[in-house]
Protein backbone atom coordinates (compact mmCIF):
# COMPACT_ATOMS: atom_id res chain seq x y z
CA UNK A 1 0.00 0.00 0.00
CA UNK A 2 1.18 3.68 -0.89
CA UNK A 3 0.84 5.83 2.10
CA UNK A 4 -1.05 9.31 1.22
CA UNK A 5 -0.86 12.04 3.30
CA UNK A 6 -4.47 13.65 3.81
CA UNK A 7 -3.53 17.37 5.77
CA UNK A 8 -5.65 18.55 7.90
CA UNK A 9 -5.70 21.94 10.47
CA UNK A 10 -5.25 21.87 13.99
CA UNK A 11 -8.94 23.20 14.48
CA UNK A 12 -10.25 19.90 12.79
CA UNK A 13 -8.41 17.45 15.22
CA UNK A 14 -10.87 16.15 17.86
CA UNK A 15 -9.03 17.12 21.07
CA UNK A 16 -9.37 20.79 19.60
CA UNK A 17 -10.21 23.45 21.91
CA UNK A 18 -11.48 25.38 18.54
CA UNK A 19 -12.83 22.89 16.60
CA UNK A 20 -15.02 23.72 14.24
CA UNK A 21 -18.00 22.95 14.23
CA UNK A 22 -17.89 21.79 10.46
CA UNK A 23 -15.68 18.70 11.78
CA UNK A 24 -18.65 16.40 10.70
CA UNK A 25 -17.30 16.85 7.03
CA UNK A 26 -13.93 15.87 7.47
CA UNK A 27 -15.18 12.64 8.96
CA UNK A 28 -18.04 12.11 6.10
CA UNK A 29 -15.27 13.24 3.16
CA UNK A 30 -12.66 10.50 5.32
CA UNK A 31 -15.16 7.59 5.25
CA UNK A 32 -15.59 7.85 1.80
CA UNK A 33 -12.35 8.61 0.54
CA UNK A 34 -10.36 5.93 2.76
CA UNK A 35 -12.08 2.93 1.32
CA UNK A 36 -12.11 3.90 -2.68
CA UNK A 37 -8.17 4.73 -2.15
CA UNK A 38 -7.68 1.75 -0.17
CA UNK A 39 -9.45 0.04 -3.53
CA UNK A 40 -6.43 1.05 -5.91
CA UNK A 41 -3.45 0.43 -2.96
CA UNK A 42 -3.64 3.65 -1.45
CA UNK A 43 -3.39 4.24 2.25
CA UNK A 44 -4.97 7.78 3.52
CA UNK A 45 -3.69 8.45 6.98
CA UNK A 46 -4.28 11.87 8.19
CA UNK A 47 -1.15 14.49 9.21
CA UNK A 48 -1.71 17.95 10.82
CA UNK A 49 0.05 20.04 7.91
CA UNK A 50 2.08 22.06 10.61
CA UNK A 51 4.05 18.47 10.60
CA UNK A 52 4.61 17.53 6.97
CA UNK A 53 7.70 19.15 6.16
CA UNK A 54 9.32 16.81 8.61
CA UNK A 55 7.33 13.85 7.40
CA UNK A 56 7.12 13.91 4.11
CA UNK A 57 9.28 11.39 3.55
CA UNK A 58 7.00 8.73 4.87
CA UNK A 59 4.10 9.28 2.18
CA UNK A 60 3.61 8.39 -1.94
CA UNK A 61 1.65 12.01 -1.77
CA UNK A 62 0.15 14.27 -0.10
CA UNK A 63 -3.26 15.80 -0.50
CA UNK A 64 -4.17 19.35 1.56
CA UNK A 65 -7.76 18.94 1.33
CA UNK A 66 -8.30 19.57 4.73
CA UNK A 67 -6.20 22.42 5.60
CA UNK A 68 -8.99 24.64 7.02
CA UNK A 69 -6.92 27.43 8.55
CA UNK A 70 -4.38 28.08 6.16
CA UNK A 71 -6.09 31.41 5.32
CA UNK A 72 -6.88 32.54 9.15
CA UNK A 73 -3.02 34.63 9.40
CA UNK A 74 -1.23 31.13 8.64
CA UNK A 75 -0.73 31.50 4.86
CA UNK A 76 3.16 31.73 4.79
CA UNK A 77 3.87 29.32 7.41
CA UNK A 78 1.55 26.80 5.34
CA UNK A 79 3.17 27.76 2.00
CA UNK A 80 6.39 27.10 3.32
CA UNK A 81 5.66 23.92 5.06
CA UNK A 82 4.19 23.20 1.53
CA UNK A 83 7.71 24.06 -0.36
CA UNK A 84 9.75 21.95 1.83
CA UNK A 85 7.48 19.08 1.49
CA UNK A 86 6.99 18.73 -2.33
CA UNK A 87 10.92 18.75 -2.27
CA UNK A 88 10.77 15.26 -1.48
CA UNK A 89 7.54 14.09 -1.69
CA UNK A 90 4.79 14.92 -4.87
CA UNK A 91 1.93 17.33 -3.54
CA UNK A 92 -2.05 17.57 -5.06
CA UNK A 93 -2.49 19.59 -6.12
CA UNK A 94 1.09 21.18 -6.46
CA UNK A 95 2.61 23.82 -4.41
CA UNK A 96 2.69 26.49 -7.61
CA UNK A 97 -0.97 25.56 -8.42
CA UNK A 98 -1.99 26.06 -3.98
CA UNK A 99 0.52 29.18 -4.09
CA UNK A 100 -1.71 31.06 -7.45
CA UNK A 101 -5.18 29.66 -5.66
CA UNK A 102 -4.37 31.08 -2.76
CA UNK A 103 -4.70 34.82 -3.56
CA UNK A 104 -8.29 35.40 -4.97
CA UNK A 105 -7.44 37.79 -7.15
CA UNK A 106 -6.51 35.24 -9.71
CA UNK A 107 -10.31 35.80 -10.69
CA UNK A 108 -9.15 38.97 -12.68
CA UNK A 109 -6.45 37.01 -14.66
CA UNK A 110 -9.07 33.84 -15.34
CA UNK A 111 -11.67 36.99 -16.60
CA UNK A 112 -8.53 38.33 -18.54
CA UNK A 113 -8.29 35.12 -20.28
CA UNK A 114 -12.21 34.85 -21.05
CA UNK A 115 -13.63 33.05 -18.43
CA UNK A 116 -17.01 34.33 -17.11
CA UNK A 117 -16.78 35.54 -13.56
CA UNK A 118 -18.46 37.52 -10.83
CA UNK A 119 -17.40 40.98 -12.04
CA UNK A 120 -14.55 41.88 -9.16
CA UNK A 121 -12.65 44.94 -7.89
CA UNK A 122 -9.76 44.03 -5.77
CA UNK A 123 -8.08 46.70 -3.24
CA UNK A 124 -5.11 46.47 -0.82
CA UNK A 125 -7.34 47.45 2.38
CA UNK A 126 -10.97 48.44 2.65
CA UNK A 127 -11.35 52.17 3.38
CA UNK A 128 -14.88 54.18 3.05
CA UNK A 129 -13.56 55.52 0.04
CA UNK A 130 -12.64 52.28 -2.30
CA UNK A 131 -15.80 51.28 -0.85
CA UNK A 132 -17.92 54.07 -2.32
CA UNK A 133 -16.38 53.72 -5.18
CA UNK A 134 -17.11 49.95 -5.61
CA UNK A 135 -21.14 51.22 -4.84
CA UNK A 136 -20.69 53.17 -8.01
CA UNK A 137 -18.29 51.13 -10.57
CA UNK A 138 -20.24 47.87 -9.90
CA UNK A 139 -23.78 49.90 -9.95
CA UNK A 140 -25.27 47.86 -6.60
CA UNK A 141 -26.36 49.20 -3.48
CA UNK A 142 -25.10 46.00 -1.78
CA UNK A 143 -21.25 44.87 -1.79
CA UNK A 144 -19.82 41.60 -0.32
CA UNK A 145 -16.78 42.12 0.67
CA UNK A 146 -13.95 39.41 1.26
CA UNK A 147 -10.61 38.39 2.18
CA UNK A 148 -8.52 37.96 -0.78
CA UNK A 149 -6.61 35.23 1.37
CA UNK A 150 -9.61 33.53 2.69
CA UNK A 151 -12.15 30.28 2.81
CA UNK A 152 -15.47 30.09 4.55
CA UNK A 153 -16.95 33.43 4.60
CA UNK A 154 -13.89 34.59 7.58
CA UNK A 155 -14.06 38.23 8.00
CA UNK A 156 -16.54 38.82 4.83
CA UNK A 157 -18.59 41.21 5.14
CA UNK A 158 -22.28 42.50 3.52
CA UNK A 159 -22.55 45.48 3.51
CA UNK A 160 -25.60 47.84 2.32
CA UNK A 161 -25.08 51.62 1.66
CA UNK A 162 -25.94 53.53 4.15
CA UNK A 163 -25.07 51.12 7.09
CA UNK A 164 -22.92 52.20 9.79
CA UNK A 165 -19.67 51.19 7.86
CA UNK A 166 -18.55 47.62 9.71
CA UNK A 167 -15.63 47.67 12.54
CA UNK A 168 -12.36 46.66 11.15
CA UNK A 169 -12.66 43.74 13.05
CA UNK A 170 -15.32 42.14 10.94
CA UNK A 171 -13.50 43.39 7.55
CA UNK A 172 -10.68 41.65 5.91
CA UNK A 173 -7.59 42.21 7.50
CA UNK A 174 -5.23 43.52 4.34
CA UNK A 175 -6.25 42.72 0.60
CA UNK A 176 -9.88 42.25 -0.11
CA UNK A 177 -12.30 41.53 -2.98
CA UNK A 178 -15.61 43.86 -3.53
CA UNK A 179 -18.01 42.10 -5.72
CA UNK A 180 -22.02 43.21 -6.16
CA UNK A 181 -24.16 41.22 -4.36
CA UNK A 182 -26.25 38.85 -6.22
CA UNK A 183 -29.94 37.88 -4.78
CA UNK A 184 -29.61 34.57 -6.94
CA UNK A 185 -27.93 33.20 -4.00
CA UNK A 186 -30.80 33.71 -2.19
CA UNK A 187 -33.32 33.03 -4.86
CA UNK A 188 -31.49 30.10 -6.48
CA UNK A 189 -28.48 29.37 -4.22
CA UNK A 190 -24.67 28.70 -5.25
CA UNK A 191 -23.43 25.26 -7.42
CA UNK A 192 -20.36 23.64 -7.21
CA UNK A 193 -19.33 21.63 -9.51
CA UNK A 194 -16.66 19.18 -9.14
CA UNK A 195 -14.00 17.82 -10.95
CA UNK A 196 -11.06 15.17 -10.61
CA UNK A 197 -8.00 14.72 -13.24
CA UNK A 198 -9.84 17.21 -15.63
CA UNK A 199 -12.90 15.37 -15.55
CA UNK A 200 -16.18 16.15 -13.90
CA UNK A 201 -17.63 14.25 -11.88
CA UNK A 202 -21.01 15.29 -9.56
CA UNK A 203 -22.21 18.52 -8.81
CA UNK A 204 -24.13 20.38 -5.61
CA UNK A 205 -27.01 23.31 -4.86
CA UNK A 206 -25.76 25.18 -1.77
CA UNK A 207 -28.26 27.21 -0.09
CA UNK A 208 -28.15 29.66 3.19
CA UNK A 209 -30.69 29.46 5.92
CA UNK A 210 -33.73 31.49 6.05
CA UNK A 211 -32.50 35.36 6.50
CA UNK A 212 -28.66 34.87 5.88
CA UNK A 213 -26.52 34.97 2.71
CA UNK A 214 -23.50 32.43 3.73
CA UNK A 215 -24.46 28.89 2.10
CA UNK A 216 -21.81 27.14 4.22
CA UNK A 217 -23.03 25.02 7.09
CA UNK A 218 -21.60 26.48 10.05
CA UNK A 219 -23.82 29.31 8.80
CA UNK A 220 -26.83 26.98 8.96
CA UNK A 221 -26.73 26.21 5.04
CA UNK A 222 -27.50 23.51 3.36
CA UNK A 223 -27.40 21.33 -0.14
CA UNK A 224 -28.79 19.13 -2.26
CA UNK A 225 -27.88 17.34 -5.14
CA UNK A 226 -27.58 19.00 -8.67
CA UNK A 227 -28.02 17.68 -12.39
CA UNK A 228 -26.20 20.15 -14.35
CA UNK A 229 -27.43 20.93 -17.79
CA UNK A 230 -25.49 20.28 -20.97
CA UNK A 231 -24.95 24.04 -20.89
CA UNK A 232 -24.15 24.97 -17.26
CA UNK A 233 -21.41 21.58 -17.78
CA UNK A 234 -20.14 23.67 -20.92
CA UNK A 235 -19.74 26.83 -18.49
CA UNK A 236 -18.07 25.30 -15.95
CA UNK A 237 -15.60 23.17 -18.90
CA UNK A 238 -14.89 26.57 -20.62
CA UNK A 239 -13.51 27.85 -16.80
CA UNK A 240 -11.14 25.18 -16.38
CA UNK A 241 -10.24 25.38 -20.37
CA UNK A 242 -8.58 29.06 -19.57
CA UNK A 243 -6.16 27.24 -16.66
CA UNK A 244 -2.67 26.13 -18.49
CA UNK A 245 -2.86 23.50 -16.06
CA UNK A 246 -4.85 20.34 -15.36
CA UNK A 247 -5.42 19.86 -11.39
CA UNK A 248 -6.18 16.85 -9.76
CA UNK A 249 -8.79 17.98 -8.36
CA UNK A 250 -11.03 20.85 -8.91
CA UNK A 251 -14.71 22.94 -7.38
CA UNK A 252 -16.34 25.13 -9.54
CA UNK A 253 -18.26 27.50 -7.83
CA UNK A 254 -21.01 29.10 -9.66
CA UNK A 255 -23.61 31.84 -8.85
CA UNK A 256 -26.06 33.17 -11.96
CA UNK A 257 -25.25 36.74 -12.73
CA UNK A 258 -27.79 39.56 -13.65
CA UNK A 259 -27.82 38.56 -17.14
CA UNK A 260 -28.85 35.20 -16.97
CA UNK A 261 -26.00 33.11 -16.73
CA UNK A 262 -23.87 31.15 -14.54
CA UNK A 263 -20.26 33.23 -13.58
CA UNK A 264 -17.46 31.90 -11.19
CA UNK A 265 -17.31 32.52 -7.93
CA UNK A 266 -14.57 30.82 -6.92
CA UNK A 267 -12.26 28.16 -8.32
CA UNK A 268 -10.89 26.19 -5.05
CA UNK A 269 -7.62 23.83 -5.85
CA UNK A 270 -6.59 23.65 -2.36
CA UNK A 271 -8.85 22.61 0.35
CA UNK A 272 -12.64 22.34 -0.81
CA UNK A 273 -15.06 20.25 0.89
CA UNK A 274 -15.72 17.87 -1.94
CA UNK A 275 -19.69 17.36 -1.18
CA UNK A 276 -18.97 13.52 -2.25
CA UNK A 277 -22.39 12.67 -0.62
CA UNK A 278 -24.43 14.04 -4.09
CA UNK A 279 -22.16 11.76 -5.89
CA UNK A 280 -23.53 8.30 -6.21
CA UNK A 281 -22.69 5.31 -3.15
CA UNK A 282 -21.93 5.09 0.26
CA UNK A 283 -18.35 4.44 2.07
CA UNK A 284 -16.17 3.09 -1.11
CA UNK A 285 -18.49 2.39 -3.78
CA UNK A 286 -19.08 6.13 -3.80
CA UNK A 287 -18.57 6.83 -7.17
CA UNK A 288 -17.10 10.89 -6.70
CA UNK A 289 -14.51 8.75 -4.03
CA UNK A 290 -13.46 5.92 -6.97
CA UNK A 291 -13.04 9.04 -9.96
CA UNK A 292 -10.88 10.62 -7.07
CA UNK A 293 -8.79 7.89 -6.18
CA UNK A 294 -8.34 6.40 -9.92
CA UNK A 295 -7.19 10.04 -10.92
CA UNK A 296 -5.03 10.17 -8.01
CA UNK A 297 -3.63 6.62 -8.97
CA UNK A 298 -3.27 7.72 -12.66
CA UNK A 299 -0.87 10.51 -11.12
CA UNK A 300 1.25 8.48 -9.31
CA UNK A 301 1.82 5.70 -12.16
CA UNK A 302 2.19 8.73 -14.62
CA UNK A 303 5.05 10.44 -12.18
CA UNK A 304 6.74 6.94 -11.84
CA UNK A 305 6.75 6.35 -15.66
CA UNK A 306 9.02 9.78 -16.18
CA UNK A 307 10.97 9.34 -13.09
CA UNK A 308 12.42 5.81 -14.70
CA UNK A 309 12.58 7.18 -18.39
CA UNK A 310 14.87 10.39 -16.76
CA UNK A 311 16.70 7.90 -14.79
Amino acid sequence: MKKIALLISDNLLPSAENARPDRFELVEEVGKLAPALAAEGLELVEVRWRDIADRAAEFHAILPLMVWDYFEGNEDAFLSAIAKAEAVTPVFNTFDILRWNSDKSYLEELEARGAPVIRTLTVDGVTKTNVARAFDTLNTDTLVIKPTVGGGAWRQVLYKKGDPFPAASDLPPEGALMQAFLPSVLEEGEYSFLYFGGRFSHAARKTPKSGDYRIQSTYGGSEETYAPTSEERQTANDILEVLDFTPLYARVDLLRGRDGTLKLIELELIEPYLYLPHANGEAGENEGAQKFALALKSRLERLAKIKIQSA
